[in-house]
């Protein structure tokens, strides 16, 4: 039986005790220690890139930490406007009513948080537990969404509203940025690759017999919804057509994603590389990076290549292109047109339209996107595959 936790009284109200709950606006204020709190998911974290960049920008000098969950980390490790990373184990931190050792390593680490003394924390996550952290910080400045979900507005000294409910993630974060003065005309996203881990994808690739100065589609089939996902055998279909006409892919993922890469490695005719759950998050991004083109879904390895500026061929379905899409790269989106899409429904189970989002986006379409893209990529003056 798991033991129960007895929380000392008052333990919750000593980590936050005398934060201001109301200031003025923060606009002229000049802060030297800042905190970013979006703790997860692997494409959330890449839309909140550009805010960092826009808060390096207006607070040149100050130190500028994120906290975030340990597996997604690695995804802003050596980022140039970026002094410290904080992170904390989510799964284990989500056990803390069960176990006193746990209890007491998470009130630790709330005191270490608010032993840092942060002047301005922003909460781009907006759930209770990001919107709590914020909170345990004790700073006199905490910027969240006013729209923000499970009471977290409750947390915040400064609720910012979000006029356009259909606005792209990365411009809804950039309006924290903005509420304190920051420029945010020029959306930049950064993900700080050294020589070394290009020469160690590279080494890599090598490895698996790929040729890494050679072309090739990066074919990312995977997703967190079973709702956004293309049929197996499609995929097999446009990788053995682009194939024909000289573009080798290589299927790529996590590790739960190993599965569905090896049926459509086995589907195809045209002997696809499957490297899915081979590669850190760090050596997936810089693969991305070298690759002719992507192919993939809504789903983190979309927002990467927008990063990378990479071409991009993305298959939608559940989801609203304006909201979550690839940013800024409508064009590069096939979604078909139907009257209940988007529908955010996450399950198969729940749609009561036998999954005709994805069903109905043909393997001919695609194909003919990847191509049309290429051949504008190739008639560009100075471009070069990659």
């Amino acid at each position: 039986m798991a033991n129960t936790v007895p929380l000392r009284s008052g333990w919750l109200e000593r980590v936050t005790r005398r934060a201001p709950t109301t200031m003025t606006t923060p606009d002229n204020h000049s802060y030297n220690r800042i905190l970013i709190v979006k703790p997860s998911s692997l494409g959330d974290v890449v839309h909140a890139l550009p805010a960092l960049h826009a808060l390096r920008q207006r607070f040149p000098s100050a130190h500028i930490a994120w906290l975030i969950a340990k597996p997604f980390a690695p995804l802003i490790q050596n980022h140039p406007d970026l002094n410290e990373i904080i992170t904390f184990d989510r799964k284990r931190f989500a056990r803390v009513h069960k176990s006193i050792s746990i209890a007491r390593e998470f009130y630790a680490f709330l005191r270490d948080l608010r032993s840092r003394h942060f002047d301005l924390v922003l909460d781009f996550q907006g759930l209770f537990r990001s919107a709590f952290f914020t909170r345990a910080t004790g700073s006199p400045a905490r910027i969240g969404f006013k729209s923000a979900r499970e009471s977290a507005p409750f947390f915040y000294t400064h609720k910012i509203p979000t006029p356009n409910k259909n606005a792209h993630a990365v411009d809804k974060n950039l309006l924290l940025c903005e509420s304190i003065g920051c420029d945010t005309s020029n959306p930049t996203f950064n993900l700080a690759i050294t020589d070394a881990e290009q020469n160690e994808a590279n080494d890599f690739l090598k490895s698996v017999k790929i040729d890494p100065s050679a072309p090739y589609m990066a074919v990312l089939p995977g997703a967190r919804w079973e709702t956004k996902l293309w049929p197996p055998e499609r995929f097999a279909t446009t990788i053995d057509a682009v194939a024909q006409n000289g573009l080798p892919s290589i299927l790529m993922g996590g590790e739960s994603e190993s599965s569905l890469c090896a049926e459509i490695a086995d589907a195809s005719s045209s002997n696809p590389r499957n490297i899915a759950g081979k590669t850190s998050i760090r050596a997936l991004t810089t693969i991305l990076r070298g690759s002719r083109l992507v192919l993939t879904h809504d789903s983190a390895p979309m927002h990467l290549a927008v990063a990378l500026h990479r071409p991009l061929v993305a298959i939608l379905g559940p989801t609203s292109p304006y909201r979550t899409g690839p940013y800024n790269r409508l064009d590069d989106v096939i979604q078909a047109d139907l009257d209940c899409s988007p529908c955010y429904l996450r399950n198969l189970s729940q749609c009561p339209h036998n999954h005709e989002c994805m069903k109905s986006v043909m393997p001919d379409e695609v194909i003919g996107k990847i191509e049309a893209i290429l051949r504008n990529d190739e008639s560009k003056p100075g471009k070069t595959p990659v």
